[in-house]
């Protein structure tokens, strides 16, 4: 299985040049279950990692395109009266799909960006009071212009501590940008992109991952950054935080051949799931959050 893991970041990294560690974190974060937050300026590659993860593990791929004028029912679906059947029958929304591409999700009113809640913590819906299930594998990739951007609601923090991660594949350094910009385009490489592994083989190793092995002085280490950051911000990191943070490390560690979580595997991971659940409102919130994430990284000692 881990090979395959290798030969997905691999074929990833075909399309999205020079972002590797933007891929890796990625795929941790799908392994761990977990929903993820890309934000970045547009034109550096957001929707182009989502559409080639999906394509590369076979998942049914919706994209949503979020506007300031989209309804919840746009997303979810609605039930419309059948004539012929003489009842209301349920049609179902984009949600409906495995890997969900929310394109410029902070260009939706707080109200539409709140019927994403359930099925990201749940993976179901409820319409007209009927609960429906979404199908597994279930992964969320929302992209977020910055915040200074005209037309953007900021994400509450309810529905920023739904995203596992948040990451920022910034611009490619030169060489790789040449090789774009002499090389195929990177949309015309997806469809021809083959299947890695089968949606039950991902789902069998999201399901090893919680059983990835933590010592009691690896959870303590959790717990040191969990208090450390109750102490530096005013409401710091959250139970829900120190499990989305354990999960994310265990995946690392699964995604390395190993058995165990070292303290090196929440480090690697710890400032893109901590990062904006810290936000401390400098200009944009995205620099005192991510400077917080990685001060405590430095400053609580391993044990």
């Amino acid at each position: 299985m881990t090979d395959r893991l290798t030969q997905l970041v691999a074929q990833a990294g075909q399309v999205i040049v020079g972002k590797e560690g933007a891929i890796r974190l990625a795929v941790a974060c799908l392994l761990a279950r977990g929903h993820l937050l890309l934000e970045d300026v547009p034109g550096v590659g957001k929707t182009t990692l989502s559409q080639t993860l999906a394509v590369s593990l076979g998942l049914k791929f919706r994209r949503i395109q979020f506007t300031s004028d989209l309804l919840p029912a746009d997303i979810l679906g609605n039930s419309i009266f059948d004539r012929a059947l003489g009842k209301f029958v349920f049609h179902p929304g984009p949600i409906f799909a495995q890997a969900v591409l929310v394109d410029e999700v902070n260009r939706a009113t707080p109200k539409t960006q709140s019927a994403l809640l359930e099925a990201m913590e749940e993976f179901h819906v409820t319409v007209d009071g009927v609960t429906h299930g979404l199908e597994q594998p279930f992964f969320v990739i929302a992209t977020q212009n910055p915040r200074q951007q005209i037309g953007t609601f900021p994400l509450p923090e309810s529905q920023l501590d739904r995203f596992l991660m948040r990451l920022e594949l910034g611009y490619p350094d030169r060489a790789h940008e040449r090789e774009m910009l002499v090389g195929e385009s990177r949309r015309e490489m997806i469809p021809r992109l083959p299947a890695v592994m089968p949606a039950h083989e991902l789902q069998a190793l999201q399901q090893s991952v919680p059983a990835v092995h933590a010592s009691p002085a690896l959870l303590d280490y959790v717990q040191d950054l969990l208090a450390a950051s109750r102490r530096e911000h005013p409401t710091g990191l959250s139970p829900r935080a120190g499990i989305a943070l354990l999960r994310a490390a265990q995946a690392w560690a699964l995604m390395a051949g190993r058995k165990m979580v070292l303290p090196e595997d929440v480090q690697a991971v710890a400032t893109p799931v901590m990062a904006h659940r810290l936000e401390l409102g400098g200009e944009d919130g995205r620099p005192a959050g991510r400077a917080l994430a990685q001060h405590l990284v430095s400053g609580v000692p391993v044990p």
